[in-house]
């Protein structure tokens, strides 16, 4: 199974972090983009003060609206050249409307403006130039240079307008707050038909899980209801919430015994998913010992 971990934004223990994942047997470290750090600097630090060799970098998601995708081409290159060849994969979402309108800007037809993004950033990242008139975007480039390798594009994904996007135009969606059942009935089966139809290779499905081994599952959930409920109150996240037929984050979450969080995980892979990224919920008193419990799992996950 492959499982991708959580980066942090101390510069000066990731590479630490990042040798250790890769040492343990893990497929990746994907960087949140809501972390008031620049993730795109962060993992280029990232991939020069580590030895860790072919661990995947990612981000779990840069924000499109704010930069223009030339702009993105530009720094996404810098990205990979800073952390080798084939090993950066860079996840975009539109965010939120109250984020994005918190910047001053509108967030109509987010799905329109992410299709014309990518029609914008795929080609330059390809070293290809330009001509693209549209809704959103005007950009008229000669050729530029391309990055040392293709870097595979994600796109968070959830709706379907956005996963007929990222299947058309991208290499595959991550998703965030969706449970097996929408993964299963919405998720994959409208990104596959998507990347079909355009002629494109099986899509990457990323997806994105709270993941807490405890004894108690109760406790468990309470604990993730108490520390990522936010999730549930943007309307982003409450329709896919609603096609997996949960009203809330603690019931997304991978929550139980050893057994049953293995068992869970699996379900997810047989539902769609070709990797797992995880971000851990710590249970009961003894935070460290909690986030170990949980990490030994998933690492002998990953190692299987």
């Amino acid at each position: 199974m492959r499982i991708g971990i959580s980066g942090g934004t101390n510069l000066e223990r990731l590479g630490g972090q990042l040798e250790q994942a890769e040492s343990e047997g893990f497929s990746g470290v994907w960087f949140a983009g809501a972390t008031g750090a620049d993730v795109l600097t962060t993992i280029a630090v990232a991939g020069r003060v580590s030895s860790a060799e072919n661990i995947e970098l990612g981000t779990s998601v840069v924000q499109t609206y704010p930069c223009h995708p030339a702009l993105m081409a530009e720094r996404v290159k810098a990205t990979s050249a800073a952390v080798g060849a084939g090993r950066f994969t860079l996840g975009l979402g539109v965010s939120h409307r109250m984020v994005i309108e918190s910047y001053g800007l509108s967030y109509e037809r987010p799905a329109a403006h992410m299709r014309e993004y990518l029609q914008v950033l795929r080609p330059l990242l390809r070293g290809e130039p330009v001509d693209h008139s549209g809704e959103f975007y005007n950009v008229r480039t000669q050729t530029r240079a391309a990055s040392e390798a293709d870097v595979p594009v994600l796109v968070a994904a959830l709706a379907p307008a956005m996963l007929r996007v990222a299947g058309e135009l991208a290499d595959g969606t991550i998703t965030w707050m969706a449970n097996r059942s929408a993964l299963e009935t919405q998720i994959a089966p409208r990104l596959r038909r998507a990347a079909d139809a355009a002629g494109r290779p099986a899509p990457r499905v990323v997806a994105g899980l709270l993941v807490g081994v405890c004894d108690d599952e109760a406790e468990g959930r309470e604990a993730a209801a108490r520390q990522f409920g936010f999730y549930g109150q943007l309307p982003n996240y409450q329709r896919i919430l609603a096609v997996g037929g949960i009203s809330g984050p603690a019931e997304a979450a991978v929550i139980g015994d050893e057994e049953s969080v293995a068992r869970q995980l699996a379900g997810f892979v047989e539902a769609g998913a070709s990797e797992i990224w995880t971000v851990s919920v710590p249970v009961g008193d003894d935070r460290r010992a909690s986030l170990a419990r949980t990490r030994t799992l998933l690492r002998e996950l990953a190692s299987a």
